[in-house]
């Protein structure tokens, strides 16, 4: 069974390559994905005051992850914790292993002050809306991005 803890500077390597569990179907690689870049980001989001990263993992083997950012300060919700990105190893799914991320960074949420948890996902990832929806969201909505360069 995958132990959920606090990512380490050591397990950056492993990060970066899980990344590629996004990336499968229905996801897909930004076309800028650099891992030297993803490497330096992951070490900031796990330094910083404000950012974390949970991995759940067995023993050295690295299971499922997700980020955690206390990114705004809602005048009407207050502190907002975004997570980022949270993916499971494809082969490790349906074992608890993505229940166990979002508990944990709803606690790590909690314990930094934030009041609500937010996450956005893709309309086409439908197993991933089944996963959030079992989880009893308080509300569910629409994001609209735009890339700025």
């Amino acid at each position: 069974m995958s132990n959920v803890r606090a990512a380490t500077p050591a397990d950056i390597p492993q990060l970066v390559d899980a990344y590629s569990w996004l990336f499968e179907p229905p996801g897909a690689k930004p076309t800028d994905w650099d891992p030297a870049v993803a490497a330096d980001r992951l070490e900031r989001t796990i330094a910083g005051p404000r950012s974390g990263a949970l991995v759940a993992a067995d023993g050295d083997e690295l299971h499922g992850f997700c980020t955690t950012y206390l990114d705004l300060e809602s005048v009407r919700f207050g502190q907002r914790c975004w997570v980022e990105d949270l993916a499971v190893d494809p082969g490790q799914r349906s074992n608890g292993i993505g229940a166990a991320l979002l508990t944990a960074a709803r606690a790590w949420a909690a314990a930094n002050g934030a009041t609500h948890l937010e996450l956005d996902s893709s309309t086409a990832r439908t197993d991933a809306h089944r996963f959030y929806n079992r989880h009893d969201p308080d509300s569910h909505s629409l994001n609209f991005g735009w890339q700025t360069a």
